[in-house]
């Protein structure tokens, strides 16, 4: 969708912002560019919709040389979210997301019909925000109407220059989450410029990570923290990169413990002949939908006496869970709120496949990093343990 061939932005004074940029963005790719101030992502995300010329070099979207298009008809194919929204600050909510319609010379009734889909589509009820001002709004509700604003005349191509960089990071990271929830359903293209290697991982499909005007290193957030192309990127994405790659690993099957699993109604003879079959010391307890309940310990179990009862008269709930192909971050995380020694895992329909230890997830990142390195899949890594050496 978006091609940069051999691509130099030279100014007249001799500064070189870019140079020799070559590198390809698919349709419906997220790619994040991150560096230091001053590296070039800017200039680069700027280039595409000629708000700055490249001294050398083509850029192609969708396979036409964007130099043969018109500038203003450039921009109005291509939705742009600036940090500070940019928000016409005399206009309603409502009249601001409706822009780009209103210069394309769509019909009052469909731009402002637009507007509202588009503002319920980020989570802001038209009917409560549409006639509001921007002075009126939080900086996350402004971030939000400048998404929408960018999406109103559906473009396939999305620019994005630190829009969520002016929020604390509580509202950035509920931002990250609604956008990353939107690109799930439109699959746009997008290319997001941030300083934030954090975010820069948790969004992207891929990264280019800048040096001084080029690209370090082009390739999947997982890649990037567990084999930096150079020193240079190593020391970029830092040296806890190892804490960061739990955010971009997912939870797959293979991960999980299966221990055994009883129902609410059964009796504790029957539990306790499961668990001690198994050797476990707890069994995951499930309703009569085959739904997750919670646990229960063997040594309740046989302190409350075998002959009598059900399970559900000794089961704790369990509130530390996560669908399957959540990140080891959510999981640690989710681990660390509930003080849990594991968290069970659902898949899509809400049934129980599993649990993550601390051990497993460990594990999983081991096999993360190894499936990189040697071009496998995780199932397909063998790991050695202390005990193995």
């Amino acid at each position: 969708m978006i091609r940069f061939e051999n691509v130099t932005k030279r100014y007249a004074d001799g500064t070189v912002a870019v140079e020799g940029l070559s590198f390809e963005v698919a349709e419906g790719e997220l790619v994040t560019l991150v560096g230091p101030s001053g590296c070039g992502k800017t200039t680069t995300m700027k280039m595409v919709n000629r708000l700055i010329e490249p001294t050398e070099g083509r850029i192609l979207v969708d396979g036409a040389d964007i130099a043969g298009v018109e500038p203003v008809e450039l921009r109005r194919r291509m939705g742009y979210v600036i940090q500070q929204t940019g928000l016409f600050p005399h206009r309603t909510v409502l009249d601001n997301t409706a822009t780009v319609p209103h210069l394309l010379g769509w019909p009052k009734a469909r731009r402002r019909e637009r507007a509202r889909e588009l503002l319920d589509l980020v989570g802001l009820d038209p009917s409560v925000y549409g006639d509001r001002y921007p002075d009126q709004l939080s900086g996350g509700q402004r971030q939000r109407v400048g998404v929408a604003r960018a999406l109103a005349a559906d473009p396939p191509v999305l620019l994005m220059d630190e829009p969520f960089g002016a929020v604390d990071p509580v509202v950035r990271e509920h931002l990250q989450n609604e956008f990353l929830r939107l690109q799930s359903r439109l699959h746009k293209t997008v290319l997001f410029v941030t300083h934030d290697i954090e975010e820069a991982v948790r969004l992207g499909d891929r990264i280019a990570v800048y040096g001084e005007g080029r690209i370090e290193q082009f390739d999947r957030p997982a890649s990037v923290l567990g084999a930096p192309a150079s020193p240079y990127v190593a020391d970029f994405v830092g040296a806890d990169r190892g804490l960061k790659r739990l955010s971009v690993t997912p939870i797959e099957h293979g991960d999980l413990e299966e221990p055994p699993t009883v129902h609410l109604s059964d009796r504790l003879d029957k539990a306790a002949e499961r668990m001690a079959s198994s050797g476990a010391r707890w069994a995951v307890v499930l309703d009569d939908a085959d739904e997750l309940h919670g646990w229960v310990s063997a040594g309740v179990v046989a302190g409350a006496g075998q002959e009598s009862g059900t399970v559900g008269d000794h089961a704790r709930r369990m509130e530390a869970w996560l669908p399957l192909g959540s990140s080891l971050k959510q999981a640690f995380s989710t681990m660390l709120q509930h003080d849990a020694g594991w968290i069970a895992v659902l898949d899509s329909a809400d049934r129980f496949v599993g649990v993550l230890t601390p051990a497993r997830l460990h594990a999983a990142l081991r096999r993360s990093v190894g499936a990189d390195a040697r071009d496998l899949d995780r199932e397909q890594v063998a790991l050695e343990s202390i005990e193995d050496s």
